[in-house]
C-alpha cells in the first residue's frame, strides 16, 4: 500500500509519464482530458439518449482499454518496450497525437451545443456535414483514434498497444450505434443521405 503521500505521487506520475520525451504524451493528453471536462458544461438539452446498458458494448473496451494504456499497467507488470523509437520518433508520434486532439476540438467546436458525450439526440438535432463533419462521420473518434494509436506506438510496450486497439475498437462500436441511432431519430433520408456523401472514420476512402 502506498500510505506515504510522496510514493502515491511517485507512482501515479511515473513509467512514460514521468520520462522525456515521453512525458511530452502524458502532457498532450492531461491538456485535452482537462479541457474535455470543462468544455462539457457547453451542451444543448437532451431529448433521447441510449440507455446506459446497451452503451457497455463500447465503454467496456474503452475502459479495458485506458487501463491497459496507463503507464501504471506496465509499471506493476514489470514490462518493457518491445521497440524504441527515439526521441524523434517520439516527437513527430506526439505531433500526430497533437494534431489528434486538436482535430477533436475542431469537430466539437464546429458541432457546438449538438455535442454530447454519450450517444444522444440534442434539441433542435441535425446534420452537421460541414468543416471536419464533411470530411469524416465522426471526426472527434476519428482524432481520439489517431492520437491514442500514436501514443501506443510510442510508448511500445505490448499492454499499450493492445490498450489502444482496444480503445479504438470502442470507438468504432460507438460510432456504429451512433449510426443506428441517428438513422431511426433524424430519419433515414436525412442521415442516410449524409451516410453515402462523407466516409465513416478514414477521410477518402469509400463511403459506406
Amino acid at each position: 500500500m502506498l500510505h506515504d503521500p510522496s510514493q502515491a505521487l511517485a507512482f501515479f506520475w511515473s513509467g512514460w509519464t514521468a520520462t522525456w520525451p515521453t512525458q511530452l504524451l502524458a502532457l498532450i493528453w492531461l491538456a485535452w482530458l482537462v479541457s474535455w471536462a470543462v468544455g462539457s458544461i457547453f451542451s444543448g438539452r437532451t431529448e433521447k439518449h441510449v440507455r446506459t446498458w446497451d452503451s457497455r458494448a463500447y465503454r467496456i473496451p474503452i475502459l479495458i482499454g485506458a487501463v491497459l494504456l496507463t503507464p501504471w499497467t506496465a509499471r506493476v507488470l514489470g514490462e518493457q518496450p518491445i521497440w524504441q523509437v527515439g526521441n524523434a520518433g517520439t516527437y513527430g508520434l506526439g505531433g500526430v497525437a497533437l494534431a489528434g486532439v486538436l482535430f477533436t476540438w475542431w469537430a466539437r467546436i464546429h458541432l457546438g451545443r449538438f455535442w454530447s458525450n454519450a450517444i444522444t439526440r440534442k434539441e433542435g438535432h441535425r446534420v452537421i456535414d460541414t468543416g471536419p463533419y464533411g470530411l469524416v462521420r465522426h471526426p472527434i473518434y476519428t482524432g481520439l483514434i489517431a492520437a491514442m494509436l500514436a501514443t501506443g506506438v510510442a510508448v511500445g510496450t505490448a499492454t499499450a498497444l493492445l490498450g489502444t486497439l482496444l480503445i479504438a475498437f470502442g470507438l468504432w462500436q460507438k460510432a456504429r450505434m451512433e449510426e443506428g441511432f441517428l438513422t431511426t431519430e433524424l430519419g433515414s433520408d436525412t442521415y442516410g443521405s449524409y451516410r453515402h456523401r462523407v466516409p465513416m472514420l478514414i477521410p477518402f476512402l469509400p463511403h459506406r
